[in-house]
């Protein structure tokens, strides 16, 4: 046996052995399930309201969505030149207004001023709202309303810029204000914006996974030590593929499950798909057509 053989089978035990030794002793802990998650049955969420039915985050798509029977809504924040929170993706407000500029930049007053409508382009290919007055909605105004529904959360403000080191105290006070912990899931692209909103929050709200935190949990399942992983996390939110990783794929899906961290879907807008990743076992879906989800609504509901 040449020498380079015996160092692989040496190193081949000893991962073996500690393979065996973390098994016998872990035990991983399963996330203690949130009041806000506790549907007992797949869930619909509409995207900024269904943002591909009326203005994303406005009055007119969350109602809409209401009325087609959504559990509740995803939500994009940032926050005003004047510190209010609003319902809204982008850092600019280019894309959706007839005006130009940075959120961080204009006083909530400044952006009631703008057509939020204005660039919306419906199904039909056109823009029924340019000669209308589309408000910006703060989201005070969407919990206050919708208190039947589950808000998710999704900080935009990145912690390394002045809007992102308030927003998750404020955040926080705003919820615990509202009375709305029970409804309630906040999340972000930075695993560092859900740290701090939960060193206020103190795990009284669900929280979502930011990019670390998938990460994480991508690696403890592609590995041999997931009887490792411990989510600090009480829910997922993710596309159904990112690169050549399926989230949907049955056995991730599982894995989670075990650990009570379930999945919610984004971008599932035809309902052949929305039906698979439901039999699959997604928590939900979040989509842009709460029209066409409202089939599966009724089809869930009445199983």
């Amino acid at each position: 046996m040449g020498k380079k053989t015996k160092v692989a089978l040496a190193i081949a035990a000893a991962s073996a052995a500690a393979w065996a030794g973390t098994k016998a002793i872990s035990k991983p802990q399963k996330r203690e399930g949130k009041e806000a998650l506790q549907f007992g049955r797949p869930i619909v969420l509409a995207h900024r309201g269904g943002a591909h039915l009326a203005p994303e985050h406005s009055m007119l798509a969350f109602d809409q969505a209401t009325e087609l029977g959504v559990d509740g809504f995803e939500v994009s924040i940032r926050l005003t030149k004047d510190e209010e929170i609003i319902a809204f993706h982008d850092a600019t407000v280019d894309r959706t207004t007839d005006g130009a500029g940075y959120v961080k930049d204009l006083t909530l007053a400044d952006l009631q001023q703008l057509n939020h409508g204005f660039n919306f382009e419906c199904l039909e290919g056109n823009t029924p709202y340019r000669d209308e007055q589309v408000t910006v909605v703060t989201l005070r105004e969407v919990l206050e309303k919708f208190t039947d529904k589950l808000i998710v959360i999704e900080i935009k403000d990145g912690p390394d810029t002045y809007e992102g080191s308030l927003m998750p105290s404020k955040l926080w006070r705003l919820i615990e204000e509202l009375g709305a912990q029970n409804n309630i899931v906040v999340t972000s692209v930075y695993s560092e914006q859900i740290d701090r909103f939960n060193l206020y929050a103190q795990n009284r709200v669900a929280l979502g996974a930011g990019d670390a935190d998938i990460k994480k949990a991508i690696t403890a399942f592609s590995s041999q030590f997931g009887h490792l992983y411990n989510p600090k996390i009480d829910v997922f939110k993710v596309p159904l593929k990112s690169g050549v990783f399926s989230y949907d794929s049955p056995k991730f899906v599982k894995f989670l499950a075990d650990l009570n961290v379930p999945l919610l879907y984004t971008g599932v807008n035809d309902l052949m798909t929305m039906s698979r990743v439901v039999r699959n076992g997604a928590f939900g879906i979040v989509t842009d057509r709460p029209d066409i989800a409202h089939t599966l609504l009724q089809k869930v509901q009445k199983a």
